[in-house]
């Protein structure tokens, strides 16, 4: 248990200075305007019509990094920093969520498997939300380790899905700077595309620790639940 718990503090540490990072490169990056003057709204539109799809919105939600691809109704949902602002982050951003979009067109297996899983881990998360609290309780003055044991196979379904949106996740990003560069006159620098890059690559490193700091609580649960037991 000491190193699982000694490994929860150093990826806590560590996923505290990446999404200080990402938000630090985004509100950058957000400063930089697009020298073609397009917005994340134009930018998304025309990315979507560039890989022969037609039958997706693009639609303004609420919020702040509430951006999102739904494939259930097809749409394409930017927070307003992203659909009206025409920056570099904007760009980016709305670039990535379009190349969800374009993974659902072409039934791309990654996010097809976590798209199936997404009831799954609805009802996992809402387990393991008490299930490892009154579980650890239940162990330790009962020595009763079944509800544990239910809260840690819930917890391993909350992580494997973690692990899975990371393939879905940087192939959205790959596909996004694939097409910017080859767009110029979305972006029209060399400047531009290195930072859009940039600014890809440290919101991607957010699920990475995200995933890490998934798998360092199961760790930790996991090994309280045999510990005990043995």
């Amino acid at each position: 248990m000491g190193l699982a718990w000694l490994l929860m503090i150093v990826i806590a540490i560590v996923s505290f200075i990446v999404q200080g990072r990402f938000k630090s490169k985004f509100n950058e990056y957000a400063q930089m305007p697009l020298l073609s003057g397009l917005s994340g709204q134009d930018v998304a539109e025309r990315m979507l019509r560039d890989n022969g799809i037609y039958d997706v919105k693009v639609i303004s939600v609420e919020g702040q990094l509430t951006d999102h691809y739904n494939p259930e109704d097809k749409t394409v949902n930017l927070s307003p920093d992203v659909f009206y602002s025409r920056s570099v982050a904007s760009a980016a951003v709305a670039a990535h969520e379009c190349g969800h979009a374009v993974q659902h067109a072409k039934a791309y297996s990654w996010l097809s498997m976590r798209t199936a899983m997404v009831p799954v881990i609805n009802v996992a998360s809402t387990l393991t939300q008490w299930t490892l609290f009154i579980g650890v309780m239940l162990l330790f003055f009962m020595h009763n380790p079944f509800v544990l044991a239910i809260g840690v196979a819930a917890l391993a379904l909350v992580t494997t899905f973690s692990f899975i949106t990371l393939p879905v996740e940087f192939d959205a990003s790959n596909r996004a700077i694939a097409w910017l560069n080859n767009n110029y006159s979305v972006m029209q620098t060399n400047q531009e595309h290195t930072q859009a890059k940039d600014a890809l690559w440290w919101a991607a490193m957010t699920y990475v620790v995200a995933a890490l700091s998934a798998l360092a609580t199961l760790l930790y649960y996991a090994s309280f639940l045999f510990n005990r037991r043995n």
